[in-house]
């Protein structure tokens, strides 16, 4: 388990509106409908469902990679302390295990779990006193170049 860096969200965060088409990117060929704007995407409105309930999180290693988060990007959390959301059943979530911080795929049934997406991390059954589930994490942002 790591530590991870937080980033508070403003309390006026700048909307910035930029285009959101309406046909998805084929991995193939060219769509005849390329081209046509859906609507305008405000990644605020997007990625924050409730802005004073919010921050940014730096992820610290690899035991979550097959979900896609990868060492050193970005988690939109929620904090569920504050009841804006309730962590559920597979739900991505910052916990800790007997002070330690992490964060892994919370398994309820049939066992309390905390699952790596990674096959060579094992997963934690923690003893449910010795548990804390912080928030929840409602996505990754991550860049395709370094």
């Amino acid at each position: 388990m790591r530590d991870f860096v937080i980033h508070s969200a403003t309390a006026t965060p700048l909307n910035v509106s930029l285009p959101l088409y309406a046909e998805s990117v084929p991995a193939g060929f060219p769509s005849p409908a390329q081209g046509y704007m859906e609507a305008e995407l405000d990644l605020n409105s997007y990625c924050i469902r409730h802005p004073s309930a919010t921050y940014f999180l730096r992820a610290s290693g690899n035991s979550m990679n097959d979900a896609g988060l990868r060492d050193g990007e970005l988690l939109v959390v929620d904090k569920s302390i504050n009841k804006s959301i309730t962590p559920e059943h597979g739900d991505i979530v910052i916990a800790a295990v007997d002070g330690e911080f992490t964060v892994k795929r919370l398994q309820l049934r049939p066992r309390l779990a905390l699952k790596p997406m990674n096959a060579a991390f094992s997963p934690i059954y923690p003893d449910p006193d010795a548990l804390e589930i912080f928030d929840v994490v409602m996505h990754f942002v991550h860049s395709t170049r370094r």
